[in-house]
């Protein structure tokens, strides 16, 4: 590929850091279906625009979980999708007016003082012994929705809720569908608002796409060497880091 051709602007170093921070997050999208906000974000706020990152990562997003769902869609589990994806809906909608109509600083930290001892408490082994009731998916799928909406994050409550109930390779592509239904409504609305009008950004994403695929395969390969166990921890661990990343962004705010 002839980078200096496509993206005149990128030089090889950023390109290189961008490539090995998208590799990373994308093996992580491939093992739990979520996640890639918190490890790409960090890196590529220092070599490109952070206003441009959002849309970008929602653009490399849906297309993940799209080669996730031609590949593995028949493991999706259609039944936990019918519940979860109206109180999703449904949620984006509150967190979008929420976001218009009050001040919502304090939201994050407990959001994420609640998902960090969650995850700590799984992660120590003090997980129940039954799984969620199907009517969880009700407060899961709003308080997802509401999160993704204010703070373009609630990934890791659906995987709460679909970690209990299903096993880890319906759970990673039903959990990838719920993302890139997330995803694709940001899409829509960075469409109608223009931001992709910037050739320059749709050409960074096609410059980045052999990143993303890598990862995912990696990804994908892994979650096949694991056992549910191994599966539910390292979900447990993602889920962590980001109610820890939660907490730390509105400390520092």
């Amino acid at each position: 590929m002839d980078l200096s051709a496509l993206l005149p602007d990128v030089s090889l170093p950023p390109y290189a850091t961008m490539s090995a921070a998208l590799a990373v997050a994308y093996v992580i999208f491939g093992i739990a279906g979520f996640g890639t906000a918190l490890v790409a974000a960090p890196v590529l706020a220092y070599v490109m625009p952070v206003a441009q990152i959002v849309p970008l990562l929602a653009l490399m997003d849906c297309s993940a979980a799209l080669l996730n769902l031609a590949r593995d869609g028949h493991a999706a589990d259609r039944t936990e999708l019918r519940r979860l994806v109206p109180c999703l809906l449904i949620g984006s909608l509150i967190g979008a007016a929420l976001l218009l109509r009050i001040r919502a600083d304090l939201l994050p930290a407990v959001l994420g003082v609640f998902v960090t001892a969650y995850a700590i408490w799984s992660l120590l082994g003090k997980r129940p012994a039954t799984r969620l009731p199907s009517s969880a998916a009700v407060p899961f799928g709003l308080v997802g929705g509401i999160c993704s909406a204010m703070f373009g994050s609630g990934g890791f409550l659906y995987a709460i809720y679909l970690s209990s109930r299903l096993d880890k390779d319906a759970m990673r592509v039903t959990q990838s569908t719920l993302i890139g239904l997330s995803t694709l409504t940001r899409l829509v609305l960075f469409l109608l608002a223009g931001v992709y009008a910037d050739a320059e950004l749709l050409k960074l994403a096609v410059a980045l796409a052999p990143a993303m695929i890598v990862g995912l395969w990696a990804g994908r390969q892994i979650t096949l060497r694991m056992s549910r166990e191994q599966f539910l921890r390292v979900v447990n661990v993602i889920v962590l880091l980001s109610g820890s990343a939660l907490v730390i962004r509105a400390w520092l705010a």
